[in-house]
């Protein structure tokens, strides 16, 4: 299942995130652990995104940018099951998920940076640097 949410000013991003967040919480996709659930901050400069991503190895990672769409896909791959006592219990979650963002245009995609560390993947996606204001003179 695919959700998109969409980064805005700092002023309005964890408005806009509050409402989107009731409909994708209460998704069959969010309880069963396939999409991943993410904390969205402003740190001044940037926003950074962090995703928990458990048991996800970095080569089963895609992250991709286009037009106004970030893509986090990736595949959490099902480890040996074991069965003891014709007892067999699996909890956690397994397969494909994808989330899209949708970025604003103040987002400078070229310069977007992402590591993956201990099942956490952050992203940090700088904001444009504001151009300065040009006078123009009138002859």
């Amino acid at each position: 299942m695919k959700y998109a949410v969409n980064l805005l000013e700092p002023a309005n991003v964890f408005r806009n995130f509050a409402s989107v967040f009731p409909r994708v919480f209460d998704s069959d996709a969010t309880e069963s652990g396939r999409s991943p659930r993410v904390d969205i901050f402003d740190d001044g400069g940037n926003f950074v995104l962090s995703a928990e991503l458990p048991g996800v190895s970095r080569e089963d990672l895609d992250i991709d940018v286009k037009d106004n769409r970030l893509t986090i896909k990736g595949e959490k791959k099902l480890e040996n099951k074991t069965e003891k006592e014709g007892y067999l219990r699996v909890e956690r979650s397994y397969g494909a998920f994808e989330r899209s963002f949708f970025l604003d245009d103040n987002i400078d995609r070229e310069n977007i940076k992402a590591e993956y560390k201990d099942g956490v993947l952050r992203l940090t996606l700088p904001r444009k640097q504001e151009e300065p204001s040009k006078k123009i003179e009138v002859n």
